[in-house]
């Protein structure tokens, strides 16, 4: 066992030679620090990981984040981050995925991974019908107009930390609080309004194993 690898967040066995973790349901805040703390301690390529979770109910307001796209969080935390990006939600419902990734090693730069984040979910949507696309004015997946997931990333030392976030079947209304990802009245969307069924675990399983096989081609094919 790596000596950062796991600690108060508890552990999952190695898939592949990236290492996936499921965490369960968690605040925000300590599996940020937690991540934060692995990115500056990680020794290399071999110390790849995925995190997958949900959190409990927040607002997270990225690096370059405008105030006034809160519009009125009420009674759910705000907590500012070191991301990427604008005003987000997580909740209970709604599938997180950390990617704790040496760049270099895996052959991509930042686009890149973001290219590779939308385009798993865009191919796993249209296994089961649903017609999806990304945005390069406005990061993420949509499924006719309205978002059904968001990125959000950070790199430090040439490692990328934070990540996706999957609606799968959660309260939506949150979102109507903000101006999601800093765009006044976007639609935001969910797989169990698509008609697809199933938990953020059973989801989790099924789409990254596509996203893990994404991340070995790339690194293939630029070997």
């Amino acid at each position: 066992m790596r000596r950062h690898a796991h600690g108060a967040l508890g552990q999952a066995p190695a898939e592949g030679r990236v290492a996936v973790r499921r965490l369960g349901l968690c605040d925000y805040e300590p599996v940020w620090r937690q991540m934060q703390a692995y990115t500056a301690d990680r020794q290399g390529a071999a110390d790849d990981a995925i995190w997958w979770l949900e959190h409990r109910p927040v607002f997270t307001l990225g690096m370059n984040g405008k105030p006034e796209h809160l519009l009125d969080p009420g009674d759910i935390p705000v907590v500012p981050v070191d991301r990427g990006g604008q005003v987000t939600y997580h909740g209970p419902g709604q599938l997180v995925t950390y990617l704790l990734l040496d760049l270099r090693a895996n052959k991509l730069g930042i686009r890149g991974l973001v290219d590779l984040l939308e385009q798993s979910v865009i191919d796993w949507l249209q296994k089961r019908g649903i017609g999806a696309r990304a945005r390069r004015d406005a990061p993420g997946v949509y499924v006719d107009g309205a978002k059904i997931a968001a990125l959000g990333l950070r790199v430090r030392r040439g490692c990328s930390y934070h990540g996706l976030s999957f609606n799968v079947e959660m309260d939506l209304e949150p979102f109507s609080r903000i101006n999601p990802c800093g765009y006044a009245g976007m639609q935001v969307t969910q797989l169990s309004d698509l008609g697809i069924s199933g938990d953020v675990e059973s989801v989790a399983r099924d789409w990254l194993p596509g996203l893990l096989a994404r991340l070995d081609d790339v690194a293939r094919q630029k070997a």
